[in-house]
């Protein structure tokens, strides 16, 4: 006896799974599928962070490979999360034909240009931490040799290098992205009078660090006098340069304004200069006032932290209540505070000097000198006489 019903089924389609079903177009398959692809990218990157972590930590700090493992360690990971996506969006198999087929080719057109821009993205972000990293490990460097070029040329590097990375990166992510830059650097052309007189100082500024950096009239840690800011030298940026004042507040200064602006470097003194008078009383007499002169020069000669080469003292002038030494030497540190004490001894030098000799330092005072006192009118004579009757 045959079987009607096993024949009926000879040659029909088999019925789809249950993971076959289609649920809005994607099977439950492809879901579960880029599902665990996209739990197996997170779980790579947490993975390769902690990898990366462990190999940084056993390099030597401020080294090249720790620079590298450094700057690697995030964008690595999101490298990969970025990788699980594209891979979850590829295992869905969606429909190539049909009414929706334009919007599937749409969809994953839009998806692969942003995650293609992202790419790009985390790669711009590598490089940024990569340049830090090794500016670090360069401004380490640049602190033990005599030279201060190389200390104000990384911060220079450092923010040159991560501008252009950014600005390149940027202009790739546009393109990806299906934007022209073509048509965004002609757009610029028509307002380009604009642009050019907002950044006219912009410009000026960028100059002005250049002519710092050729002409090099300080550098990084020099004390400066700009017009009223006096100070030391911080940072000497593209735009702008710091400066700290004695007072310990921070002054900004732009690069344009230094190329028009006389600049007094004070640390490149090669001595340090003396310049003052002193004055004696007028009872001092001219052996003494000799014998003072050749005092002060003595203390001058005799001491090796003064420079020898060329130094001044001479009875410079009769002054309203004194007599007046004029003395100009140098020290030979240009140390503000080792020269403090040597003036310091070198005044007390004199005044022991001035008074073993007999001299006097004088002070402005007057002197009134009466020949003779009048008579008031209608005075009694006897007040004109030496001994009262």
């Amino acid at each position: 006896m045959t079987d009607h019903r096993a024949s009926s089924f000879v040659g029909a389609p088999d019925a789809p799974s249950f993971w076959d079903h289609p649920v809005l177009g994607v099977t439950l398959r492809d879901a579960g599928t880029s599902f665990v692809l996209l739990v197996a990218a997170i779980a790579a990157g947490l993975v390769l962070r902690l990898v990366l972590h462990a190999l940084r930590d056993r390099s030597r700090r401020l080294s090249a490979r720790w620079a590298l493992l450094d700057a690697l360690d995030r964008p690595a990971a999101w490298g990969v999360y970025v990788l699980g996506i594209w891979a979850a969006v590829s295992a869905f198999d969606l429909p190539e034909g049909g009414p929706g087929a334009e919007i599937v080719f749409n969809l994953d057109k839009f998806v692969t240009r942003t995650l293609t821009a992202a790419s790009v993205a985390l790669a711009v972000w590598f490089g940024v931490r990569l340049v830090d990293n090794l500016s670090a490990i360069w401004a380490v460097k640049a602190e033990q040799t005599e030279s201060r070029f190389d200390d104000q040329l990384v911060p220079l590097v450092r923010k040159t290098g991560k501008v252009f990375l950014v600005v390149v990166g940027g202009v790739m992510i546009f393109q990806e992205l299906g934007y022209s830059v073509t048509s965004m650097v002609a757009g610029l052309g028509i307002g380009g009078a604009a642009f050019a007189l907002a950044a006219k100082d912009t410009v000026a500024n960028l100059f002005g660090a250049i002519v710092i950096f050729v002409d090099r009239p300080f550098q990084v840690g020099d004390w400066v006098e700009i017009g009223s800011t006096e100070g030391t030298v911080e940072e000497i940026g593209l735009r702008v340069t710091q400066i700290r004042t004695f007072p310990n507040s921070v002054i900004t200064i732009p690069n344009a304004q230094l190329t028009t602006t006389p600049i007094n470097n004070w640390s490149r003194m090669r001595k340090r200069r003396i310049k003052m008078t002193v004055g004696v009383t007028y009872d001092a007499s001219p052996d003494q006032i000799l014998e003072g002169k050749a005092a002060i020069e003595d203390l001058i000669r005799s001491d090796d932290r003064f420079d020898h080469d060329f130094f001044l003292v001479t009875f410079h002038d009769f002054g309203a209540s004194s007599l007046d030494y004029f003395i100009y030497c140098f020290t030979r540190t240009t140390d503000w505070k080792e020269h403090l004490e040597i003036r310091e001894a070198f005044l007390l030098g004199i005044m022991r000097r001035f008074e073993a000799i007999g001299l006097s330092f004088a002070f402005p005072s007057q002197s009134l000198y009466v020949e003779k006192l009048p008579e008031p009118p209608g005075a009694p004579r006897a007040m004109g006489r030496a001994v009262p009757l």
